[in-house]
């Protein structure tokens, strides 16, 4: 619909300071609905240029490091190290099969190992806890700390990453309930608007065939737009209505301002996390928003986290060559590369 609602909310040369703000908010709206619509199509293309440059590395990368995973954990088995290089192996297999746990590039084999070792490592990392005793190797075998140091420094340690995770966890909660209040005032004011459009135009109480055929056709628009819960579409067309019946021919109320402003405030919310929920799943390194990156800022992105990525699995794959020996592991133990 051609319809400015700003202009709708202009009806004086000289806007009031609430009006002005409407009008800052609608312009923010009209850019979002841009926005997101330009995100909505160019979705599936960038999801497929992130499977078709980034799956192969990954492919790689998770093979590499379950080769190593293997590697490791026989050579834990087969071979006697001290207890200072045994704790640090414990530690490597453990990241390791924590990381390709839930890999979806290993085979059910390599999964089922994978799955095997993390779950020893999650009881024995349990059991250590519970008698207050830190892993010592592989074999079982478990000391009690005589480091009280080094103990208050893992228990602070351990609180400061709880206190982290609290605050996290309160933040994403504050953002749920921020945007579940959104959702209900939008839910509430679309209903609302609709049914005041409804009762203004519905086409069975108009007698005339043309004017019914109008109403009709701008029935089925508002209950499009109803179904689509697009409630920026429907406040034009209620004052574009308003301003046809002469209803709209004075200067809203504060309260009218203050309802349109809730309104508009919960749809440019939704419209918000609709975007970046598009850009969430394309898994950007940094988070961004929507205003601040480009479509071709995306596509350089993944080419850099490929390039990234390859990399990583070059170095990993030299790292295997060492783990291969019980010396090569014991040069990158010495040298704390494991």
């Amino acid at each position: 619909m051609s319809f400015d609602l700003k202009i709708s909310l202009q009806q004086r040369s000289e806007s009031s300071a609430q009006q002005k703000k409407l009008n800052r908010l609608i312009d923010k709206i009209e850019q979002q609905k841009v926005s997101l619509s330009t995100w909505q199509n160019a979705q599936a293309e960038i999801q497929q240029h992130i499977r078709q440059k980034l799956m192969p590395v990954y492919s790689d990368l998770h093979g590499v490091l379950f080769q190593q995973l293997d590697q490791l954990w026989n050579m834990l088995h087969s071979h006697e190290f001290s207890k200072v290089d045994m704790q640090q192996l414990d530690e490597k297999i453990a990241q390791l099969a924590h990381m390709l746990k839930r890999s979806k590039m290993l085979s059910a084999e390599q999964l089922e190992l994978v799955k095997q070792i993390d779950t020893f490592y999650q009881q024995h990392a349990g059991e250590s806890a519970k008698k207050n005793k830190k892993a010592q190797s592989i074999k079982f075998e478990y000391e009690e700390s005589t480091d009280q140091s080094a103990e208050f420094d893992e228990d602070f340690e351990q609180y400061a990453a709880e206190q982290q995770q609290a605050r996290e966890q309160a933040k994403q909660q504050r953002q749920q309930q921020k945007r579940e209040q959104a959702e209900q005032m939008a839910a509430q004011s679309l209903k609302t608007v609709y049914l005041k459009i409804a009762a203004m135009i519905h086409p069975d109480r108009e007698q005339d065939e043309t004017k019914k055929e109008e109403k009709t056709e701008l029935f089925q628009q508002a209950s499009q737009a109803y179904e689509k819960q697009d409630l920026f579409y429907l406040l034009k067309l209620q004052l574009q209505l308003e301003q046809n019946k002469g209803l709209g021919a004075k200067e809203l109320s504060a309260e009218q301002l203050r309802f349109y402003k809730l309104a508009l405030d919960a749809q440019s919310q939704q419209l918000e996390s609709q975007i970046n929920e598009i850009l969430d799943s394309f898994q950007l390194a940094k988070n961004v928003k929507a205003e601040h990156v480009h479509i071709s800022d995306v596509y350089k992105a993944v080419d850099a986290d490929c390039a990234e990525l390859k990399q990583q699995v070059k170095w990993e794959k030299e790292r295997l060559k060492h783990m291969k020996k019980v010396s090569g592991v014991e040069m990158l133990l010495g040298h704390g590369v494991l």
